[in-house]
């Protein structure tokens, strides 16, 4: 009865670690099935081109503020600066004579028919009844090619791509190098570029990433 007894807490001291052994290498199986799983659900080309339109379409477009109608010189509104004239050159408003500070603005019937060419366009009441300010789109973002995608760790990636600007038909005519900027002299044309939009809209695409995790919802942008 005894030596029984011995041989059953031998084969019980046995068992023991087998079951041990047995319950680690399960855990070890299950983590490492779950990183394979895991690392597997990299970002699809079709997610991050999504992810990429999306931040291009929640960016500001390149935005042209006028007014017309009784206009008053003042810090902000200079009826004479070389947006107001350029879009004279271009024969979409007309610049009339000056009254002291005041000077009358009026679009023409070219400059009407391309605002309303344009979707996106504000016209709201300007500083005085006599006047009415407009907030015009020139040029929008959008994306170029394929964007390039690179799992940075699990969960994690980060998306390289291009964009270039998508102009507007009076983003045309703010386009540096066209025709009508191109008149101006050197002092003017910087003054259009650092005040009033005026880019090179069909220059070479401009290179950017963004930083992108797998979220409760799927992929998504990562906090900037």
């Amino acid at each position: 009865m005894f030596e029984q007894e011995i041989a059953m807490e031998k084969q019980q001291s046995s068992v023991v670690p087998l079951l041990l052994i047995i319950t680690l290498i399960v855990s070890l199986v299950g983590v490492a099935v779950y990183y394979v799983i895991e690392n597997r659900k990299v970002l699809a080309s079709e997610e991050a081109v999504a992810l990429v339109n999306a931040d291009l379409k929640s960016q500001e477009p390149a935005t042209l503020h006028i007014q017309t109608g009784t206009v008053t010189s003042s810090v902000d509104e200079k009826p004479h600066d070389p947006h107001y004239r350029l879009l004279e050159k271009a024969g979409l408003l007309k610049l009339g004579k000056d009254s002291g500070r005041t000077t009358v603005i009026t679009l023409t019937p070219k400059g009407e028919a391309l605002l309303s060419q344009i979707p996106g366009v504000t016209k709201t009441k300007g500083a005085n009844d006599a006047s009415q300010s407009y907030s015009i789109p020139l040029a929008g973002r959008k994306l170029v090619g394929t964007p390039k995608v690179t799992m940075t760790a699990m969960g994690h990636a980060n998306v390289e791509f291009t964009w270039a600007w998508d102009p507007t038909p009076l983003g045309e005519v703010f386009d540096a190098s066209g025709p009508e900027v191109q008149s101006f002299n050197t002092w003017d044309r910087g003054t259009l570029i650092d005040k009033y939009e005026v880019k090179f809209y069909h220059g070479s695409p401009a290179r950017a990433s963004l930083a992108c995790l797998r979220g409760d919802k799927g992929w998504e942008l990562a906090a900037q």
